[in-house]
């Protein structure tokens, strides 16, 4: 599934939201309750709806083809990315999808999962983005650590800082796993996760804007499309 999307990038999107997550107050307990409950009836839907074989298989081990780097927020999840994820996608998610601040959990899904895949997915309307762009001097120390290894410019519009960071983190990744990418063991990508339709490609889309290092758009597609020797398969092992 992940290789469909990443190669066709038309994901059309649909997000479900809770009916109470637009109009809770901040810190209610009473909505911590009501939450666990859903999650409790949200499982047991997912459990009656695989069978004991592939618990099982899960159980097993993992093998993920994709380390998937995301933004914390709560907008950006994995089924916009695949609808069976479980283990296909080893998921790291920090402030601003970063490599700096989680570089341990990234070394583990590249170097000892061996995940074929390294893909930053940003997103548009990102408040780190904006924070990092802005003063964030009055903020927490431990959030402001993490702001300061977003290196953007001051004042630019979100969209254009969230496509300049999430370059920035494939040329970090690039150089940490020089050696898998360069032998072709290892993808590395940059893609914006456009709910907000700033790029005008259309809303929810996932556009690819960096494989390699490489920003343009011609050489994306064509990496994209290209066969190498080892090939590949569509399917996930447990499935």
């Amino acid at each position: 599934m992940l290789k469909k999307h990443l190669v066709a990038a038309l994901a059309a999107l649909l997000v479900t939201t809770p009916a109470f997550a637009g109009d809770h107050a901040h810190g209610d307990a009473n909505v911590a309750r009501a939450i666990i409950k859903e999650i409790q009836a949200d499982d047991s839907a997912y459990i009656a709806a695989h069978n004991a074989e592939f618990f099982s298989t899960l159980a097993k081990g993992q093998t993920p083809r994709a380390t998937v780097v995301t933004c914390s927020d709560s907008r950006v999840h994995t089924n916009m990315l695949d609808r069976t994820p479980e283990g296909d996608l080893f998921m790291v998610r920090n402030i601003g999808n970063q490599l700096a601040t989680a570089k341990g959990s990234v070394q583990y899904g590249v170097n000892h999962l061996g995940s074929s895949l390294l893909i930053f997915v940003g997103h548009s309307s990102c408040g780190a983005i904006k924070a990092a762009g802005g003063d964030y001097t009055g903020i927490e120390a431990d959030i402001k650590k993490e702001l300061d290894t977003i290196s953007i410019t001051k004042g630019g519009a979100n969209i254009d800082g969230v496509k300049a960071n999430v370059n920035n983190q494939v040329a970090a990744a690039s150089k940490e796993f020089a050696d898998k990418v360069k032998s072709g063991q290892l993808l590395v990508v940059g893609a914006v996760y456009d709910f907000a339709d700033d790029m005008k490609q259309g809303a929810g889309k996932l556009n690819i804007i960096n494989i390699n290092g490489d920003t343009d758009a011609a050489k994306i597609t064509a990496a994209l499309n290209a066969k190498t020797a080892s090939g590949g398969h569509d399917s996930h092992a447990h499935h």
